[in-house]
């Protein structure tokens, strides 16, 4: 399926929908049985060395309804824009090497759980976003329409009382949101340095 936004050509969605597709069977399978799933898929730091794949595997594996929804939600609305600002393959790369900077800074500093749950990557896209596309307006909460840089510092800001309880279990892990976020800020300053060297040729 092809979209078109203002001021874009026509849309490959492609990669949009097989990363919704492939997180809705995995939820599904989750739904069957959870404990088989993040076992096998979620990725615990202590036995990383054992199960490497997880590193990837658990960006698609979800805790709840709600979980996946918001995410997914996030997936379609980010993603599609900058889908249509880099193209399928930088889409990709920003995606998977902010899903896993989220999760390789977990590891180094996160707590001895597991980790599920895609966003990290979905932070990137942000994160990418909110540099290219600073006045990029955004529903807050489906409501109240804020520029993208302003939703990124609140987003960054409510980490510092997650990141405070280093003893919680089972909430969000701000490390990966961090890790993810950094990847994206970083990966934005790339791409809209590109973008004026285009523009001054």
């Amino acid at each position: 399926m092809r979209v078109r936004y203002r001021g874009f050509q026509t849309i490959n969605m492609t990669p949009i929908w097989v990363l919704l597709g492939v997180n809705f069977i995995v939820f599904i399978a989750a739904l069957i049985n959870e404990a088989r799933i993040t076992s096998l898929l979620g990725l615990m730091p202590a036995t990383f060395l054992d199960e490497p794949w997880t590193i990837v595997t658990s960006m698609f594996v979800h805790a709840g309804f709600g979980h996946i929804l918001f995410n997914m939600l996030m997936l379609y609305f980010f993603g599609s824009y900058f889908l249509g600002l880099v193209g399928e393959s930088k889409f990709l790369i920003v995606y998977f090497v902010g899903g896993l900077a989220g999760n390789v800074l977990f590891m180094l500093i996160g707590p001895s759980a597991t980790l599920i749950g895609a966003s990290g990557a979905l932070y990137a896209l942000m994160g990418t976003l909110a540099v290219m596309r600073p006045k990029l307006k955004v529903l807050l909460y489906f409501l109240i329409p804020v520029d993208l840089w302003i939703v990124v510092i609140f987003a960054s800001l409510i980490m510092i009382p997650m990141a405070r309880d280093a003893t919680r279990q089972g909430t969000i892990a701000w490390e990966a949101h961090l890790g993810g976020l950094v990847a994206g800020l970083v990966a934005g300053y790339y791409f809209r340095r590109r973008e004026r060297g285009a523009f001054r040729r």
